[in-house]
């Protein structure tokens, strides 16, 4: 199923809240400028796709690019230096491997890594998590040692042009955002959760309003293959499905009939270490709901009837060749491809280029923002202190892109940013500013911040000039192989 977009491109209800100065005092919240009118060039986009990579901090990838907030140096040697519970302490070093361990990256481990700011808790988390055995995929204070051969403490090492070609041609064409920070201090599920709909929460009955804040453990889907396991051998029952009953933006986009998708490479999850023989992979396909596939869970997208929407990662290769794009595409990778540890950076860099290529030689190219950035920073050293904006975050620091023929050339836009931006940005673009508020959206919830609202949140459309030329593409190499197709740059 390939979800229309003709039949829209694309309608806009310019329904700005009337009480959002209100609702914004009463949270303690900035009020945002109004919706965009008519005029406005966001318009312009009629098509948004983000891409979400896996465990990656800013720093390491980009902690050396030109002119951005990266690795802090003086007279030409790096001036951090984390101590290591050996007695020393490590700096940041160029990292040629193409295999990375990283290291735990749940709520715990945001903590000790921020060490109460001083930012220097990294290689100590990276040293406890040495006697710890990937038993389960899922959780996110698993350790990379026992049973994951080869591993290497890593989490000070970076990369740059010459392992990451195409990512650093793209910040050199296009955007990079170096403060661009994960929504939630913690790890993927809480994550994927924030990106459809801003809150991340547990709840014990299908009403938004039995939902409570939970950052480190909403509720899990279950392991399928082993809830399948149990019930074959009738040790147990299966297990329970989470709940996810407060408001999602499909919510929104559904009620003003703006097409959506959300694409999932099938295969199995990305936070299984490929060569750990003591992980179990876990299934992951458009009709089995998980961590990085929410969705299929949120009542919202039952009792819409948009299940439909959630599809096969070959149907974004279909719809960007023959100009289908719906408004709205998140894509999910799947562990071969997502660069979580121990996933290949190559491997990662080469499918989000294919992607890419994938809508620039389309139809389409001309009225797409793509927004790409990286889930969480999985371990990775970062400097810089989040800012915090509610209980929930902000996480540590990640990279940012945007791609799209009004992107400003070369630009590095240095303003603050979350993974709310793009739901911002969305509800600016096709919602006419209507918000994920519960005072405002008619499915009211408890989440304690309208997060789009947040005071210092940045605007993406600073990285736009909508008055320049729709730009060329910039096609990139790439040999990965999707199916039967190969998607190689001309």
């Amino acid at each position: 199923m390939t979800v229309p977009s003709n039949s829209f491109r694309h309608r806009r209800r310019l329904l700005a809240p009337a009480a959002l100065a209100a609702v914004a005092a009463l949270f303690g919240l900035a009020a945002t400028s109004p919706a965009a009118g008519p005029s406005d060039g966001i318009h312009k986009i009629r098509h948004v796709i983000v891409i979400m990579q896996e465990n990656r901090s800013f720093d390491h990838y980009f902690g050396t690019y030109p002119g951005a907030d990266g690795l802090p140096s003086t007279n030409g040697q790096f001036s951090a230096c984390l101590p290591d519970p050996a007695g020393s302490c490590q700096r940041p070093y160029h990292d040629a491997f193409d295999k990375n361990f990283g290291a735990s990256h749940g709520a715990p481990s945001a903590v000790t890594d921020i060490d109460g700011g001083k930012m220097d808790g990294f290689v100590r988390q990276a040293q406890a998590d040495r006697a710890k055995a990937c038993k389960n995929p899922n959780d996110p204070a698993c350790g990379k040692a026992k049973g994951n051969a080869g591993y290497r403490l890593d989490v000070m090492g970076y990369h740059d042009r010459t392992e990451l070609p195409n990512y650093w041609a793209y910040a050199d064409n296009f955007v990079l955002q170096d403060r661009m920070f994960e929504p939630n201090a913690s790890w993927s599920l809480p994550e994927h959760l924030f990106q459809v709909s801003g809150w991340s929460a547990r709840c014990s009955q299908h009403d938004p309003q039995s939902c409570v804040n939970d950052l480190q453990n909403p509720g899990s889907p279950p392991d399928f293959a082993a809830a399948a396991k149990r019930k074959a051998k009738a040790l147990a029952k299966p297990a329970t499905p989470p709940i996810y009953a407060w408001t999602d933006l499909t919510y929104l986009l559904h009620a003003q009939g703006v097409p959506w998708a959300y694409y999932v490479f099938p295969g199995t999850e990305p936070d299984c270490a490929d060569d750990a023989a003591s992980c179990t992979k876990v299934r992951q396909a458009p009709a089995t709901p998980g961590i990085w596939n929410p969705l299929p869970y949120f009542d919202t997208v039952k009792q819409n009837g948009q299940l439909g929407n959630i599809q096969d990662l070959k149907n974004f290769y279909t719809a960007a060749g023959n100009g289908s794009l719906p408004a709205v595409s998140w894509i999910a990778p799947s562990n071969q491809v997502s660069e979580h540890p121990t996933a290949l950076v190559s491997t990662g860099q080469a499918y989000v280029t294919s992607l890419v290529n994938a809508v620039m030689t389309g139809p389409d190219w001309d009225s797409t923002a793509i927004f790409l950035a990286w889930d969480d920073w999985g371990g990775f050293y970062d400097h810089v202190l989040p800012p915090r904006v509610d209980e929930n975050g902000y996480g540590l620091r990640v990279p940012g892109l945007v791609i799209s023929a009004y992107a400003k050339k070369g630009f590095i836009d240095h303003q603050t940013l979350s993974f709310d931006a793009y739901i911002k940005f969305i509800e600016d673009d096709f919602l006419g500013g209507q918000r994920l508020d519960p005072a405002t959206d008619g499915r009211p919830d408890p989440r304690p911040t309208v997060r789009e609202n947040a005071p210092g949140l940045g605007d993406l459309r600073a990285d736009f000039d909508f008055n320049q030329t729709p730009r060329p593409p910039v096609i990139l190499p790439t040999s990965f192989v999707y199916g039967h197709s190969r998607a190689t740059a001309k």
